[in-house]
């Protein structure tokens, strides 16, 4: 197959694009990626020389750029988005334009080139907030976004399926729970924590840390994905979730313990505005439907990720500096070849 994957330089699309070619070694992929600043083209510095791969910097708003790179796709594995709820609190423009227009422009595409199939990623967050007692998001768990983060990416989502009615583009869709492991962006929970605890620096819990949220490795979530398409029922949607329930403060005292470092290091900081409590994924469906379900336990991940932190110190140390970004201006000049 020739796969078009949308924000392949950012933590899952990377992930992805190494597990595909790792399992899939005959396929090719192009890789359209914006690089703002959550895009990192180190990510896949050990791939770029493959003669399967090739990066195209580009925007997935871009109309003309996408229905060009469209052209002999198999398949489109959509993960572009803008996904950090802090960023989206104090501005959603972007994510507005983003998460939905660029949807809209590669369903588009796919919809004018003879019906591309089309695998749109999204999150469990669409779906709003649990209290403690409630039952696990499902499949057809009604959606309420409490933020514009989840709101602009339920758009998204609703969009896909729009596509699927009305102009029968073969679509599926997978919502998922928190993703951690190597090459996260160090603005995000894991990596932040992480990184601050091997800098001497204290790490910040909102509120007293009594969110919950359902965790899972980002090398399962990619299997899940690759069974979605491989397995999944056309028009369909499939949850896909660690079945790791945790608090975040006993994530942070987790790390701590891991890191052999003690509580003093915990900072307790305001909470933001419209923090969800709490967030769990039924993967039954994935689990009957598709054969998949989570093999990396949270402990065993959790461990994986932190020696990958610490052995990796210049990638996340270039981030936090800034520098990475002049990874991509020395190495990368592409431009889509007519």
């Amino acid at each position: 197959m020739k796969l078009l994957i949308t924000g392949g330089a950012g933590f899952i699309g990377s992930n992805f694009i190494r597990y595909w070619l790792n399992k899939y070694p005959l396929d090719t992929i192009v890789n359209l990626d914006a690089l703002t600043y959550a895009g990192n083209l180190e990510n896949l510095k050990e791939i770029e020389e493959n003669k399967n791969y090739k990066f195209i910097k580009g925007d997935i708003c871009d109309a003309d750029l996408v229905n060009k790179l469209v052209k002999g796709i198999d398949l489109i594995a959509h993960f572009a988005a803008e996904t950090h709820v802090d960023r989206s609190v104090m501005g959603s423009s972007d994510f507005v334009r983003t998460n939905i227009k660029g949807t809209m422009v590669l369903l588009d595409a796919a919809k004018n080139n003879d019906n591309i199939r089309f695998h749109h990623v999204s999150t469990d967050e669409v779906f709003g907030s649990l209290d403690s007692n409630d039952s696990a998001f499902n499949e057809r768990t009604p959606y309420a976004p409490r933020n514009p983060y989840s709101a602009s990416k339920a758009a998204s989502d609703h969009l896909v399926r729009a596509y699927f009615h009305t102009h029968k583009l073969p679509i599926t869709i997978s919502n998922c729970s928190n993703n951690f492991g190597p090459y996260q962006f160090p603005e995000k929970f894991f990596p932040l924590f992480i990184t601050n605890l091997i800098e001497g620096k204290k790490v910040p819990v909102y509120g007293e840390g009594k969110n919950i949220r359902d965790w899972i490795y980002v090398d399962d979530h990619n299997a899940g994905v690759d069974a979605i398409i491989k397995k999944g029922k056309i028009g369909e949607t499939y949850c896909l979730g660690g079945e790791t329930e945790l608090q975040n403060i006993d994530i942070t005292k987790k790390i701590l313990e891991l890191m052999g470092k003690s509580g003093e290091m915990i900072e307790y900081v305001k909470d933001r505005p419209g923090h969800d409590f709490r967030y769990a994924m039924d993967i039954t469906k994935a689990k009957n439907e598709l054969g998949w379900e989570p093999e990396v336990s949270f402990e065993d991940g959790l461990k994986k990720t932190i020696e990958w932190y610490k052995n990796n110190e210049e990638w996340w140390r270039n981030i936090k500096s800034g520098k990475y970004q002049d990874y991509y201006k020395k190495q990368y000049s592409h431009e889509l070849k007519k």
